[in-house]
């Protein structure tokens, strides 16, 4: 497990296309990686397992096809800051006033993303609305600093 999630984006993606890995072992692998770890560093605001793995699974069909159905990132995990609004995935910009928010539409930047094959595995936690600069001012709680958990992570994005 801890070897996948080591790769870099570039790494993973020439894995992927190369067929020595599958989009969903990855996916999983990172999925693992975030319930063993995320409950020190708070990171995530949603995790979207099912997605992540119905995304997955359906870059690892389109990678098996190949030509031209494979997609600059197609089946690399991401997350995306909660800043940023999802079809159909609770969107709270890290704030209570928004703790319900299901959008009905995409936002461009995860849309763009997901042109690419990317895979949605959560929502990240943040400063409420990106006004900070300690990611300390969540509705969710304070995010954590990977390597020295009595630090902050810094920037609004943590």
């Amino acid at each position: 497990m801890k070897e996948l999630c080591s790769l870099s984006l570039s790494q993973a993606r020439e894995k992927l296309v190369k067929r020595e890995i599958s989009s969903e072992e990855l996916t999983k692998a990172h999925l693992e990686r975030i319930a063993a770890v995320d409950p020190q560093l708070n990171s995530y605001v949603l995790v979207t397992p099912e997605r992540a793995i119905a995304d997955a699974r359906e870059s690892d069909r389109r990678l098996a096809a190949g030509g031209g159905q494979v997609r600059p990132l197609e089946g690399c995990p991401i997350a995306l800051k909660d800043i940023f609004v999802t079809r159909d995935i609770r969107s709270t910009a890290a704030s209570k006033i928004l703790h319900n928010f299901i959008p009905p539409y995409e936002g461009t930047p995860s849309g763009k993303l997901a042109e690419t094959g990317t895979v949605l595995l959560g929502k990240l936690n943040m400063d409420e609305f990106a006004m900070g600069s300690s990611n300390e001012n969540s509705a969710f709680g304070p995010c954590r600093n990977p390597w020295d958990t009595t630090r902050i992570p810094g920037g609004s994005s943590g």
